[in-house]
């Protein structure tokens, strides 16, 4: 699994982005209202395994504090972003606040698209009106939320756009480690302690990072790039501002990373938002262990352990680590778990063993069906690494329940552990002709 690239929509209030979010994603997941200003958070979805699009809060005249850093908002989604949709509601005259956003787009030298939306309403301004902003008339694109009008054309220009170099995507040997968490977690203390050196400000005061800090560690002639993003608070505590982008850099990070280190305080009751980190980096294919931090703090660790199995149930093949980064308590553990998962993400089964697997779950639990109706599965492959993917052929497939999936996969685990990586597996219909590496591995 790839890093999936980001789509950043900016533009100001009311200028249709939530819609248009939810245009491509298919379903409601912004909420859409005429009123301006209604988006207060970022939402992020998943563009069918493509990219992942982010729909910015609309930018507003400052009214205090926060919403004085504008252009700091701007910048941090331009810097954050792989493809730029700067978007404007098509029946307004531009004003100066989108020459600004644009020229700021510009600089950045990354992709940039024009979207002119709500271009079915019939009060369209010509195109002309808009050509002062610079940019192209081949990258600017008629569209409409509500209609679908230019969505296609626009979905194809992004995937062409998507193909740019981009300097921060280029392969390399290092191996991602992201530190995410909420905020106050300890996750800079952590981070300070792994690279023996003052690199992130350490303070008492929540969210003190903002940014992406990193450094590299050399551990077993490895090198291991360490990420220290921003914490991040439920949504409904998210203030406007920079920590919005703050949360959207944290989802970067975890795109970024190969292994995510989920920091929980070791002093603090588990928070749902702890799950829903989790759940954010298994859905990315990341590989996952669980940190506890402060253990300094706490008497009685036992009682930690049974609170995370009982939180982090959906988790079982996640290791836990008890750390303190006050005493420096099993701190460079995590370069050895991390090793260990890497490795683990890119292990390779054969093709004979997988298929005894799932000749024994078969046997031990058919896979129920209809009433005249049972899928027959053939025979399995794994077919990608990090994360370790897995198909199954057979006929009716469609029938196989989620609970079954996952015995199947208990019965990859007990065999092959899998230890800090998600696996995946899908169930496919048609017949699957074996390629070479395939064939090698069944012999």
């Amino acid at each position: 699994m790839k890093k999936l690239p980001i789509i950043a929509l900016i533009g100001q209030t009311n200028a249709g982005k939530s819609s248009l979010l939810n245009r491509f994603a298919r379903k409601n997941i912004a909420i859409v209202a005429r009123e301006a200003g209604t988006t207060r958070d970022n939402v992020t979805a998943r563009i069918e395994d493509s990219f992942l699009m982010i729909d910015t809060a609309g930018l507003k005249n400052p009214e205090d504090d926060f919403e004085a850093n504008i252009q700091d908002q701007i910048s941090d989604a331009i810097e954050a972003a792989d493809v730029i949709l700067l978007t404007l509601d098509s029946s307004k005259y531009l004003d100066q606040r989108d020459k600004e956003i644009a020229k700021k787009a510009l600089r950045s030298q990354k992709p940039l698209l024009l979207l002119l939306n709500k271009s079915d309403l019939g009060e369209s301004l010509p195109a002309d009106e808009f050509r002062s902003l610079g940019i192209k008339p081949e990258q600017t694109f008629r569209v409409s939320a509500t209609t679908g009008q230019g969505i296609k054309e626009l979905k194809a220009a992004i995937q062409a756009n998507l193909g740019y170099p981009q300097p921060n995507h280029q392969p390399t040997s290092e191996i991602k480690l992201a530190l995410i968490g909420r905020p106050n977690v300890g996750k800079s203390s952590l981070f300070n302690s792994l690279g023996r050196k003052q690199q992130a400000i350490v303070s008492s005061k929540q969210g003190t990072t903002r940014d992406i800090n990193r450094v590299a560690i050399r551990h077993n002639q490895k090198t291991i790039e360490i990420l220290d993003t921003a914490g991040l608070r439920r949504p409904g505590k998210r203030e406007v501002g920079i920590e919005k982008f703050s949360a959207l850099r944290t989802l970067a990070a975890i795109e970024e990373a190969d292994v995510c280190a989920l920091l929980v305080d070791a002093t603090e009751p588990h928070a749902k938002l702890d799950q829903a980190l989790a759940g954010q980096i298994i859905e990315a294919g990341k590989g996952i262990i669980v940190v506890v931090t402060k253990l300094d703090l706490v008497e009685d660790s036992d009682q930690i352990l049974d609170s995370l199995e009982r939180d982090f149930n959906f988790l079982p093949y996640a290791p836990v680590l008890l750390t303190s980064s006050e005493t420096g308590k099993n701190v460079t553990k995590l370069f050895e778990l991390t090793l260990e998962i890497e490795e683990n993400r890119h292990q390779e089964i054969k093709t004979s063993d997988l298929n005894k697997i799932l000749s024994e779950a078969v046997i031990e639990h058919p896979p129920a069906g209809l009433k005249n109706t049972r899928p027959k599965l053939k025979y399995m492959v794994q077919t990608d690494t990090c994360p370790p993917w897995f198909v199954v052929y057979g006929h009716e497939v469609g029938l196989v329940h989620w609970s079954w999936k996952r015995f199947l996969e208990r019965k990859i685990r007990e065999k092959f552990p899998f230890v800090g990586t998600p696996i995946m597996i899908s169930f496919h219909g048609g017949n699957h002709k074996m390629n070479s590496e395939e064939k090698q591995h069944e012999e």
